[in-house]
């Protein structure tokens, strides 16, 4: 079987070869700036110059990639390929037309040919997951090096770890890829490494088989950084998903040496599945787990995050029309919170307009609530009173939630109910808003300058009616 245009093969397979801002463009981008290069993007290579220097036969490159490469050694642009594995190759596909793993490779020539020139996503994550298919069969690794070999991949079922830790924003964020991944690998063993606020939402998910608590040892704690160490190394994982992508999950990628490093996708150093962007920070984090998870084979994932069902509602508020309000916000970044009094006003007009307001925040916010209610009285005080639990089930019952940048807000955003998020010069929304069904960004640079009214407009244009 032979290639119908041969000519329609770049004469090198580059990230010129895809429209920009495509998902293989910024992969062949970010592999042609580096020495040390992903092993997908070196076979991608040798399937585009076999298929030119044997006028498009296909079969070739399949015998190339499941039998016995047909190249000896490959040096920049040359390969040197003997007469002799040539006709090994032709003779072994024509024995071995119905397996699978010459059916994962045909899948990947033919997915890799219809992605050149295309700007459609999902033919570029088609490229991705027929890699992961073939890598089911055939280790991809030892056929990327200079001399090319071939050995059988490791067999499932797999151990799996996520990790996810920082702040509760990020951690909801997450929470819309990880169904995916857990679709993907249902038939391998998920184990999420988290911190103790988040382990009781990430249980009621029901997505994990296992949690681990990360107690994020500091710099000096031995004894922290050994017991961490022990628990990774115990979990004989065979890939890691690291949506943290951070300094410290990259210094986690570290304690599993001297033993053998799992496969990973992130972006650590020479990591198996690397989120091949040189862009990617200036992507909304939603957009960026996305991709990241894409380039691992896993697609699509969500771009709204999601809640598990919740538990029930406080006995305040059980059974009447509520709207959540969210005073705080870190207080690293004082920037971002709208004056506590504005939400006294507003509050007390969503109570004349039918709404109960309720106040939610960590402990270290009681002055706001106080403040709150000093101008409206009929508002509840929650905040210290809801573990992230407890937010989950309020945001799933709420009419609407009006609050400042901060990680309670998108818990309320994945609650599927409308959501008014404000935002100052502190923070930029295209990169870290809120995801959900109905999310309006009000911004203002300084937030005391944001009226009142233009908030409580916003919230009416969008709030659910009380139920009656």
């Amino acid at each position: 079987m032979r290639v119908r245009s041969i000519t329609s093969l770049p004469t090198r397979l580059g990230a010129s070869a895809f429209p920009v801002g495509t998902p293989l463009n910024a992969f062949f981008a970010w592999n042609e700036a580096r020495v040390l290069r992903d092993r997908r993007y070196i076979v991608a290579r040798d399937i585009c110059r076999l298929l030119q220097r044997f006028d498009g036969d296909i079969e070739l490159c399949l015998a190339h990639l499941v039998n016995r490469p047909i190249v000896s050694w490959r040096w920049g642009e040359q390969m040197l390929v003997p007469a002799s594995r040539l006709r090994d190759a032709r003779n072994f596909v024509a024995g071995c037309r119905g397996s699978p793993a010459i059916a994962a490779a045909r899948n990947l020539v033919d997915s890799l040919l219809a992605s050149i020139g295309a700007d459609d996503l999902t033919t570029h994550a088609a490229v991705f997951r027929a890699f992961e298919d073939l890598a089911r069969h055939i280790d991809l690794k030892p056929l990327a090096r200079l001399r090319p070999s071939l050995k059988a991949a490791p067999v499932s079922p797999r151990e799996i770890l996520i990790i996810k830790l920082g702040a509760l924003g990020d951690f909801i964020q997450a929470l819309g890829p990880m169904p995916e991944i857990r679709r993907y690998h249902v038939n391998d063993r998920i184990t999420l490494l988290t911190t103790p606020r988040y382990a009781e939402l990430a249980s009621e998910t029901r997505l994990f088989d296992d949690i681990l608590i990360d107690r994020r040892p500091k710099a000096l704690d031995l004894a922290g950084w050994l017991t961490l160490r022990r628990a990774l190394q115990r979990g004989r994982f065979d890939r890691v998903y690291d949506l943290q992508t951070s300094d410290r999950s990259g210094i986690y990628s570290w304690l599993f040496r001297p033993k053998r490093m799992p496969e990973w996708s992130g972006i650590v150093w020479r990591c198996s599945h690397p989120h091949a962007n040189r862009e990617r920070d200036r992507q909304h984090t939603m957009e960026r787990q996305a991709e990241q998870l894409l380039m691992a084979g896993i697609y699509p994932a969500s771009l709204t995050p999601w809640l598990p069902p919740a538990g029930s509602l406080p006995g305040v508020v059980a059974g009447k029309p509520f709207v959540i309000l969210i005073p705080g916000s870190s207080p690293r970044h004082l920037a971002k919170r709208w004056p506590a009094r504005h939400y006294g006003e507003l509050a007390r007009r969503l109570k004349c307009a039918g709404h109960l307001p309720v106040l939610v925040g960590v402990h270290g916010e009681a002055d706001l609530g106080r403040a709150v209610c000093e101008v409206c009285p009929e508002a509840v005080d929650l905040i210290g009173h809801t573990d992230v639990a407890g937010l989950a089930a309020l945001a799933r019952g709420a009419s609407l939630t009006v609050g400042n940048d901060t990680g309670a807000t998108h818990v309320a955003a994945a609650g599927a109910n409308p959501v008014v998020v404000l935002f100052s010069h502190a923070s930029d929304p295209s990169l870290c808003a809120p995801r959900g069904k109905i999310v309006r960004v009000l911004m203002q640079p300084e937030l005391a300058d944001l009226s009142v009214e233009r908030v409580f407009r916003a919230a009416m244009a969008i709030a659910r009616a009380p139920a009656k």
